[in-house]
């Protein structure tokens, strides 16, 4: 496949970065202010997380790094990788100025096990909205595999796929208007907003994005030989994915306002390799 959509979505990316890291969602002076400080995903994500402390953890597509060093705060010794220079600059800020050290580096995900090594890694952690810029996930969980050390488990919590389907343009309704599965073309978006509060206005509005059905993720990791530990669908997730139709709660996390039992908003995925 082309190399287009890296170069539109890598750009979308670096243009954003900056605003993210100065948005009050993403919380660096709070990072800054408090050093047990841990990011809304993260601290989400604590009940299924288990036990991090003393493993050594790859967090792909990384962004800015706020989970990262969450996870790092938590005892892992983490590296975070991701293909947007703008964004990990803003990564290696935050954790030099927190005084923790975390190895960030500059790569496309699909390339993460020639640049981070081979079954070296006890945690592979994949924060939520990151599948969504990547045309295969039988690829994606081929890295995961190559990453992981035998025993090793991979944790991910993503946007799910009914939700990525839905059309956000009706603010009264729930509309089926994207595909569900995998498709071999992208859906090709144009969007001069991000997902936070900013005043930032930004040029670079063309992205490349595919769903991933969620039979489709788990075969695709049992394909590459890990065993799925666990499976949970919740009914939120930390941005305001369907404007007009969901409610804010104090956790971070945003809730349809009425009949949240209708749709699942997000997934937490379990897998160790055998």
């Amino acid at each position: 496949m082309a190399d287009d959509y890296r170069i539109l979505n890598r750009a979308n990316w670096d243009e954003r970065a900056p605003a993210h890291a100065a948005a009050t969602e993403y919380a660096v002076e709070r990072f800054l202010a408090d050093p047990d400080f841990l990011s809304d995903v993260v601290r989400f994500d604590l009940p299924l997380l288990d036990d991090v402390a003393g493993l050594r953890g790859a967090h792909l597509q990384c962004h800015i790094g706020t989970d990262t060093l969450s996870l790092a705060r938590l005892g892992a010794t983490m590296t975070g990788l991701d293909f947007s220079p703008a964004s990990l600059a803003q990564a290696r800020s935050l954790a030099e100025r927190t005084g923790t050290p975390i190895d960030f580096v500059e790569a496309d995900v699909y390339d993460a096990v020639e640049a981070l090594g081979g079954a070296r890694f006890d945690l592979v952690f994949t924060g939520i909205g990151a599948l969504c810029w990547l045309p295969s996930v039988a690829d994606w969980a081929a890295v995961v595999a190559g990453l992981l050390r035998p025993g090793g488990r991979l944790f991910l919590r993503e946007g799910h796929p009914a939700l990525w389907s839905m059309d956000d343009n009706y603010d009264d309704r729930l509309v089926v208007g994207y595909p569900y599965f995998e498709t071999p073309e992208p859906m090709v978006c144009q969007d001069g907003t991000t997902y936070v509060e900013t005043d930032a206005r930004f040029s670079q509005i063309t992205t490349h994005e595919w769903n991933h059905g969620l039979g489709e993720v788990v075969t695709a990791l049992l394909a590459a030989g890990l065993t799925l530990t666990g499976l949970v669908e919740h009914r939120s997730v930390p941005w305001n994915a369907l404007p007009g139709l969901m409610t804010a709660g104090q956790d971070g996390e945003w809730r349809l306002t009425r009949h949240p039992e209708r749709l699942p908003l997000s997934y937490t995925l379990q897998a160790r390799k055998n």
